[in-house]
């Protein structure tokens, strides 16, 4: 009896018939099967400037890549692998390449707009405030606050000396000047991506301390108020978890770090 062909096997039988009996039909399936989703998650990075182009193709190898590294033996279905692969490899695009990208003007203003309003609802409120704070002293809707935190990733330089973001003026800063200053929230958007997809990992705890920090962005101390345990203990609990969800989603990155 032949073999079954491609198209009609799951993401799961596609998997062991190319890592168990060498199908290369099926390795190319399923990045077929996913492409799509692969160019969805470059088009997040359009407002950069980099050309579609190249961010689809980076997108491409990366879920090559997840294909080749997908162990189906950790318990999580191959798509909540390969978004936070794909994720961290476009992440690491931008960071390898020191992109001096230019962005469209109308989010460069909204980014002058937010990095003023952040500075100032963290004077008055003596916290860092949430998107949805911002978004309302802007009069913005929450997306485009989003939109102009992500584009923070456009103002990359090849030195310290080079192309910051801009002062409040228009007149550029040096990295050095704007390094200390980088806006915590666009990792707290990539841990909700992060998250999202490998969130079978997590007791039941860690998903709620996860959800409250990072979802409903309460601060650590009112989290540990919010559980009953020490400011403490939350930031390892957060710590311990987000390792978790990191060695699923890239194992390259945990191991390093190990």
């Amino acid at each position: 009896m032949g073999e079954p062909p491609s198209s009609l096997l799951s993401d799961a039988e596609l998997h062991l018939a190319y890592s168990a009996h060498g199908r290369i039909d099926c390795r190319e399936e399923l990045v077929r099967r996913h492409l799509g989703l692969a160019h969805g998650l470059a088009r997040r990075y359009a407002t950069s400037g980099v050309p579609m182009e190249d961010l689809e193709q980076v997108a491409a190898l990366a879920l090559v890549r997840a294909v080749d590294r997908f162990d189906p033996t950790v318990g999580v279905a191959f798509k909540s692998y390969a978004i936070p692969s794909i994720l961290g490899e476009l992440k690491r695009y931008f960071r390898d390449h020191s992109w001096s990208a230019r962005v469209p003007r109308p989010v460069q203003e909204r980014l002058l707009k937010v990095t003023r309003l952040t500075d100032e609802l963290s004077s008055g409120l003596g916290r860092s405030p949430s998107v949805a704070e911002i978004a309302l002293a802007a009069g913005e809707s929450p997306e485009q606050v989003l939109e102009a935190l992500e584009a923070r990733v456009a103002f990359t330089t090849e030195s310290l000396d080079g192309g910051g973001a801009p002062s409040e003026d228009g007149e550029p800063r040096s990295r050095a000047e704007t390094l200390g200053r980088e806006d915590e929230r666009f990792e707290a958007v990539e841990h909700r991506a992060t998250l999202r997809s490998s969130w079978d990992v997590l007791d039941q705890r860690d998903r709620q301390i996860l959800k409250l920090r990072f979802v409903n962005e309460l601060t650590q101390s009112q989290i540990a108020t919010e559980i009953g345990v020490s400011q403490m203990q939350i930031s390892r609990l957060i710590r311990r978890a987000l390792d978790q969800v990191r060695a699923v989603a890239d194992p390259d990155d945990s191991q390093a770090v190990a």
